[in-house]
């Protein structure tokens, strides 16, 4: 959090915002950075040394006419955990990452596909590739109705009992190519239970996610949204906000040697949206289908 604070006191300024866009495009030297800035050439090194210190840009000498001072960008992205995982609730833990590939039964209705990283997974709009052993590669997978359900291992230790169970994953709306305005009624089940359903606002697309690979077309389907799913003694969350009376004592979590959870759109939904669900190198978050149990 000490090094948050500090990055974000000196990106708080226009003017080295817009001298880390410009070294997207490329190294530049101060000069440079000025005559594109309008700025004083003492005034552009200033800035350039505040974000020297924080690591955000890198200041390279490089032979041209005689030797120059070169800067280049050194991050494509920042992330700031805002959570502390010195907690002692946190020592009684267990986190699993599920691939979006290792579900364990589906039912899928065109329009419907998996995609991996480099290219498709068997025949897009053909129920059956779903089936295809080649599923484990997974990085993106959609259909228009249907379901996905996955079984993770009961890691719960003998003669402790659960006291909250969190899902997250990254998804949306199933549209022809995109389209966000296009709703869909997504329902979640754990140990078979209904926990609530998620309606999405749309599928999202036009502009490329963080980690959609570049052959994917940018008309396409390109990322979601990251949903929190909880459930605790007080009930069943969605981003901090109570949606369901489901409780965790309600899931059984101690009668199966693993826990299930399942992605729905039913045909009967209001919004029979479809679903796109984003793997760790598909949309905008590296991540699968992360379970986490406190106990």
């Amino acid at each position: 959090m000490d090094e948050a604070v500090e990055i974000s006191k000196v990106i708080a300024n226009e003017h080295r915002m817009n001298i880390l866009k410009i070294l997207s495009t490329g190294p530049h030297n101060v000069n440079e950075l000025s005559e594109k800035l309008g700025l004083p050439f003492s005034t552009t090194a200033v800035n350039v040394k505040k974000l020297e210190d924080v690591n955000l840009i890198v200041t390279e000498l490089v032979p041209g006419r005689g030797t120059q001072k070169v800067n280049s960008k050194n991050y494509d992205r920042i992330i700031i955990d805002l959570f502390s995982s010195d907690t002692a609730q946190d020592k009684n833990v267990i986190t699993i990452d599920m691939p979006i590939g290792e579900y364990v039964d589906c039912q899928a209705e065109p329009s419907c596909g998996l995609v991996s990283e480099t290219d498709y997974i068997g025949i897009q709009d053909d129920p059956r590739s779903f089936y295809e052993p080649r599923r484990r590669e997974a990085q993106l997978l959609y259909f228009r109705v249907g379901y996905v359900e996955y079984r993770y291992p009961n890691r719960i230790p003998y003669g402790n009992t659960a006291t909250e169970i969190q899902f997250s994953a990254e998804l949306c709306s199933e549209a022809p190519y995109h389209k966000l305005d296009w709703p869909s009624d997504i329902t979640v089940y754990v140990n078979d239970k209904e926990i609530g359903t998620w309606t999405s606002p749309g599928d999202f697309g036009g502009e490329r996610g963080f980690n959609t690979p570049e052959w994917w077309q940018i008309y396409f389907t390109q990322y979601g949204l990251l949903k929190h799913w909880k459930i605790n003694a007080e009930g069943c969350f969605i981003d901090g906000v109570k949606f369901s009376d489901v409780t965790i004592g309600d899931l059984n979590l101690n009668e199966r040697p693993f826990i299930s959870l399942r992605f729905e759109v039913k045909k009967d939904a209001v919004n029979a949206g479809g679903l796109n669900l984003f793997g760790t190198n598909f949309g905008n978050y590296r991540q699968g289908i992360i379970m986490n149990v406190y106990y």
